[in-house]
């Protein structure tokens, strides 16, 4: 599975997303500090959960970054995190 997969495969389950959007951005960063020619370093999060209703942007971000805590771990050097709830 790839770390694209697996993040997708745990955001789903934990968040029951309305919207879910994981980007593979490595290509982008080629060259780049953490990028590995295998690629899979740098990634994009777009999501929308009703988990998110009156949370601060940095509570979101912080239950995304547990949530794939694994993967960060275990190679992805960068994440970006668009997370909102519905009607946002």
């Amino acid at each position: 599975m790839t770390m694209k997969e697996s993040m997708t495969r745990k955001l789903e389950t934990a968040l029951s997303p309305v919207a879910l959007e994981v980007i593979d951005e490595s290509h982008l960063h080629a060259g780049h500090a953490g990028w590995r020619e295998s690629g899979e370093t740098h990634f994009r999060i777009h999501v929308v959960a009703d988990a998110f209703a009156g949370k601060s942007r940095v509570e979101r971000h912080r239950m995304v970054n547990a949530i794939v805590a694994e993967e960060l771990k275990a190679g992805v050097h960068a994440l970006a995190i668009a997370a909102r709830a519905p009607g946002e």
